[in-house]
């Protein structure tokens, strides 16, 4: 049998409705949208972000799991070095177009 098509004006079940609002929350905390942000340019290791947003590598590693978690970055070992960057296009795809909205005036 085959599924229906998702749109935008059908409205998801409670399972997709839980897993939107846990994006959200994940992407609801100052330093973690900060982090997305940086990974938008480049990817980064977690010395680099604590650097750059001048914070621990303890609290970067923090912010980062829960990032992981939500399916909002992704990682991979390069010697050692743990690198991460956006989980996908579609994660840039919603940080542009939630920016652009709050920007209109």
């Amino acid at each position: 049998m085959k599924q229906p098509e998702k749109t935008a004006s059908t409205v998801p079940g409670p399972a997709d409705l839980e897993q939107l609002a846990e994006l959200h929350k994940a992407m609801g905390d100052y330093t973690r949208m900060r982090i997305l942000w940086l990974l938008m340019e480049k990817e980064y290791c977690v010395s680099e972000l604590a650097k750059k947003m001048d914070i621990t590598e303890s609290a970067i590693s923090h912010q980062l799991r829960a990032l992981r978690i939500s399916r909002l970055v992704h990682s991979h070992k390069a010697g050692k070095n743990v690198i991460y960057s956006l989980q996908d296009e579609h994660i840039r795809w919603i940080l542009k177009n939630t920016y652009a909205h709050i920007s209109e005036r």
